[in-house]
């Protein structure tokens, strides 16, 4: 493990496929299959953003080649548009139902942090993710079990930060965690 790779941050940072960019793109295709047609206003409307931040949204997905416009102001997602969308789409349904039926985590919760992942995982990372939750929806003793040890909060960890995950982490990621939870209840409640 590599805690400060900066291979990984500027790959993210050089990402082409932003989480603004995925929306843009995953409404035209809504609005597109809803209602037949989508044009910059719609998109705007959809999204609740002004017509001028739709349109440089879509001039970018233009210039990516991820839509198109036709003579009559119409959008349409392009077929490599439509494979990121449908990636996206895909990310978001396996990270939210890892998150909710697998872990438990809160619906709203799920549902903000698969919507902020969405764009980011590889297509091996959402295979592999998917593989695990299938496994647990099928294997139900198994799941039971899991779900008991998070519920009853076991930690795999002797709180010492020396099992296997914190040895490249100063300090306990468990007791970190722990702790950043209950400041954030805190000061919410």
């Amino acid at each position: 493990m590599h805690i400060n790779d900066s291979s990984a941050w500027r790959a993210f940072e050089e990402s082409e496929l932003t989480h603004s960019a995925a929306h843009y793109l995953m409404t035209i295709r809504h609005l597109k299959q809803q209602q037949g047609y989508a044009r910059v206003t719609d998109v705007a409307e959809h999204l609740q953003v002004s017509r001028g931040a739709a349109s440089r949204a879509t001039t970018l997905l233009k210039e990516r080649g991820w839509i198109q416009e036709d003579p009559h102001r119409m959008l349409e997602v392009t077929e490599s548009g439509q494979e990121l969308a449908r990636m996206v789409e895909r990310n978001f349904l396996v990270v939210e139902c890892f998150l909710e039926d697998i872990l438990g985590v809160p619906r709203e919760v799920a549902y903000e942090d698969a919507c902020k992942l969405e764009h980011l995982l590889s297509p091996a990372t959402t295979e592999t993710l998917f593989k695990l939750v299938r496994v647990l929806q099928e294997d139900k003793p198994l799941h039971r079990k899991l779900l008991a040890r998070l519920q009853n909060r076991e930690i795999p960890c002797n709180g010492e930060g020396n099992c296997e995950i914190c040895t490249e982490y100063e300090g306990c990621i468990a007791e970190d965690a722990a702790h950043v939870r209950h400041e954030r209840q805190s000061s919410a409640g």
